[in-house]
């Protein structure tokens, strides 16, 4: 079986955030693609199997499957309009999410994402103690986003992990106003066995609308300070979230083994 290696939300190897996307003519055991996300120990693997028109898609960490993955669907995006469907313009992806959408354009992949909701709750000592700083605000949906006064702080950061795991929130985010992009951010899943996620997708469809109100502007050039860096071209528009991005092709691998 291939398996494609991508770096999302970036042009440059080595930077942003890497899937594994495997593209499937039918399904392989739950437990078989839960190994092999486990053996890549990337933050996501993805697979797909086309049915119909359009794309069956299921994101794997190294410990579960999960609900909703962003820059593994810009992977999956990637490679299949340039080696499953060389040219294909659009793409329609089913998932535990609903109906997600990728279009080119240009030189970006934009994807069309649910919003999440920005539900305020109280500033805990226990986010203190996982983070190292007082946010000033926090927020709580499938993810949990905490807001920071200053960008410095956010790269800055010293996050205790076993701390972090003790909030609620599948991810924990920390977000602040930015210098040269409209927000900058750091993204957190150990409970996924992900320490930190380099680049994160689908959590910006919580912190995109927080920045969209609080800026008074519905698009959104959000950096995500990780050492791999990345960059997301967001839009706010109703109850979706458009996020934007770039991917590069790091390799080609075979999977020979264990496929049941």
């Amino acid at each position: 079986m291939k398996q494609y290696i991508v770096d999302a939300f970036t042009d440059e190897v080595f930077k942003g955030n890497t899937a594994a996307v495997c593209i499937l003519d039918e399904w392989i055991s739950v437990q078989t693609m839960q190994n092999i996300a486990r053996e890549n120990q990337f933050s996501e693997t993805a697979f797909a199997v086309k049915e119909r028109s359009a794309y069956h898609l299921r994101w794997f960490t190294p410990e579960s499957e999960i609900d909703f993955c962003g820059h593994a669907t810009l992977a999956a995006s990637y490679v299949i309009s340039h080696f499953i469907e060389p040219g294909c313009l659009k793409i329609r992806f089913q998932t535990q999410s609903g109906l997600l959408t990728a279009e080119t354009v240009g030189e970006l992949i934009e994807m069309n994402f649910p919003r999440y909701q920005l539900n305020e709750v109280e500033v805990t000592d226990a986010m203190t103690s996982a983070i190292g700083v007082r946010p000033y605000a926090a927020y709580l949906d499938r993810d949990l986003l905490m807001v920071l006064d200053s960008e410095e702080a956010v790269v800055k950061l010293q996050p205790n992990y076993t701390a972090m795991k003790k909030l609620n929130g599948l991810s924990i985010a920390v977000t602040a106003k930015g210098r040269d992009y409209d927000c900058v951010s750091l993204v957190f899943a150990p409970e996924l066995s992900v320490p930190e996620d380099p680049v994160t997708g689908s959590t910006h469809c919580m912190i995109v609308p927080y920045w969209a109100k609080k800026l008074h502007k519905n698009k959104i050039t959000a950096f995500q300070a990780s050492k791999r860096t990345g960059v997301l071209y967001a839009e706010l528009k109703n109850n979706r979230v458009k996020i934007s991005g770039k991917a590069v092709l790091f390799g080609i691998t075979e999977i020979l083994g264990g496929l049941v």
